[in-house]
Formats: structure tokens, C-alpha cells, sequence
């Protein structure tokens, strides 16, 4: 081989080293890139402390839940709409999340004058709910707005009679789950059905939220 041939093999292997070195490093700038985006949920607002019933009676407030990862839903037992495949949905969350996640999700009832505490019981045990992790909350009018609505940005509207399609068509409420972080953070929201949602890509969404929001200082 002589040296001009040499000189071009040499080029011609530092250029594609050059190439796939470049190539490289795009590619681990993506990742970094989208691993960053993933990380920085934004903060939508604050959740106000509130004053409300669990399912046993207790009282439950803000202080209960701070320092912890949660998902919140609104819903009635007596619905026969969405609210069953939304608790289903809550159910499948709760028996997807890790042992090592001190993550809590909370179910808002829209009809407390119904949803005592007792009745909140019965349908928790209905789907097996853990109640070390999963809390169901009654109280009074005010307060559930205060957290449900002015707080979580959910939506809970009764229907005037007329309007009812049958006796327990009571309400128009959200069907979404909201994401708040250890701070009492708003810092995200997931439809939960409609139309072309896939409740397991929901599910793993959240999921992998609740990880990062776990990940932060």
C-alpha cells in the first residue's frame, strides 16, 4: 500500500469514527433531554388543607397526606355511570404500585348527604381496598368543594330532577385522576375514559409520575 493510498484509508476511517462519535453523542443528548422533560411535571397549583371523614370514622385532614405521593378521584356510590370502572381503575393502580411506595390514593365522594361513613365503608370493601393506602372521604358540602373543586380542579355538578335520566343520575363530576406531590402540589391530571383511552396506558402514566414525584427532593 502506498502512502496516498494509506493517507485516504485514514481519512476515510477517521471520518467515520468522527461520524459515529457525533452520532453518539446526539443520541445521548436525546435521552438526557427527554429523561429531563420527564422529570419536570410542572406545579399547578396548591392544595388548601381541609377537614374531612374517612371510611372509619376518622377525621383526615392535609397533615394526613403530606410528605406523601397521591392520586385523588371524585365519585358516589350510588352512581351507575362511570364511577365503577373509575374505582376499578383506582383498584388496579393500587395493586400496581410497588411495595416500596408510600404513595396514598384518595376517592372524594360528590354526594355526602348518601356517602356516610358506613356506606363508604361497605363499597370500599367492595373492591378490597387497602385502607392503609387507600382513603375514601365524606364530609360536609363546603369542604368537599373546597378540596375537590377549588383545589383539585374537579368537577362535581347535582342534576336538577328534570334532567335525570333515572333515580340515580344525581350528578356530573370528573372523570379524571389527579396527581399531587409530597408538598400538597397539584402537578397533574388523567382522563380515565372516553373514548380511545387505554386504561392500561393511563395506569402507566400515572405510575410512572408517582416515581418521579417520589424521586424528588
Amino acid at each position: 500500500m502506498n502512502e496516498g493510498t494509506r493517507k485516504t484509508v485514514w481519512l476515510v476511517w477517521g471520518g467515520l469514527l468522527l461520524l459515529v462519535t457525533l452520532l453518539t453523542v446526539g443520541l445521548l443528548l436525546q435521552i438526557r433531554s427527554r429523561a429531563n422533560a420527564r422529570a419536570a411535571l410542572p406545579v399547578l397549583g396548591q392544595v388548601a388543607d381541609f377537614t374531612l371523614t374517612n371510611q372509619d370514622g376518622r377525621v383526615v385532614s392535609l397533615a394526613d397526606l403530606r410528605g406523601h405521593v397521591w392520586v385523588a378521584d371524585i365519585i358516589f356510590t350510588r352512581c351507575t355511570g362511570p364511577c365503577l370502572k373509575m374505582t376499578r381503575q383506582m383498584k388496579e393502580l393500587e395493586k400496581a404500585l410497588t411495595a416500596g411506595s408510600d404513595a396514598k390514593l384518595v376517592t372524594l365522594t360528590t354526594d355526602p348527604d348518601y356517602d356516610t361513613p358506613p356506606i363508604l365503608k361497605t363499597y370500599s370493601e367492595r373492591f378490597s381496598a387497602d385502607g392503609n393506602r387507600w382513603t375514601f372521604l365524606t364530609g360536609t358540602k363546603p369542604e368537599i368543594r373546597k378540596l375537590g373543586i377549588d383545589s383539585l380542579k374537579l368537577t362535581a355538578i347535582e342534576k336538577k330532577p328534570e334532567e335525570r335520566e333515572e333515580s340515580n343520575d344525581l350528578f356530573i363530576h370528573s372523570t379524571i385522576f389527579v396527581l399531587v406531590d409530597r408538598k400538597a402540589q397539584w402537578r397533574g391530571t388523567f382522563e380515565t375514559t372516553g373514548e380511545g383511552i387505554d386504561p392500561k396506558q393511563v395506569q402507566a402514566k400515572i405510575l410512572e409520575s408517582v416515581s418521579q414525584l417520589e424521586r424528588e427532593k
